[in-house]
């Protein structure tokens, strides 16, 4: 099975709360590759994350939900 590429932007309560912590640990146990960084905009975070389709779409939900301090308004998605 070929690898994907997920393009998300995070957007609401994302920064400060440990999201990109969160992110990168939720990546990493389902073997995807990628990034993940606060915008400049201090209401968003963006992620890049590639790998098996079935596990980005875990992980999309996963993000979705976030940290249990982030409040998420808006989630845009791109593959």
């Amino acid at each position: 099975m070929s690898a994907e590429r997920l393009t998300l932007r995070i957007v609401g309560r994302v920064q400060g709360v440990g999201f990109r912590w969160f992110a990168v640990s939720h990546a990493s146990d389902l073997a995807l590759t990628g990034w993940v960084m606060n915008a400049d905009d201090e209401r968003s975070v963006e992620i890049v994350a590639e790998g098996e389709p079935e596990r980005l779409d875990r992980f999309e939900q996963v993000v979705r939900d976030g940290p249990s301090g982030a409040r998420i308004e808006h989630v845009e998605s791109r593959r």
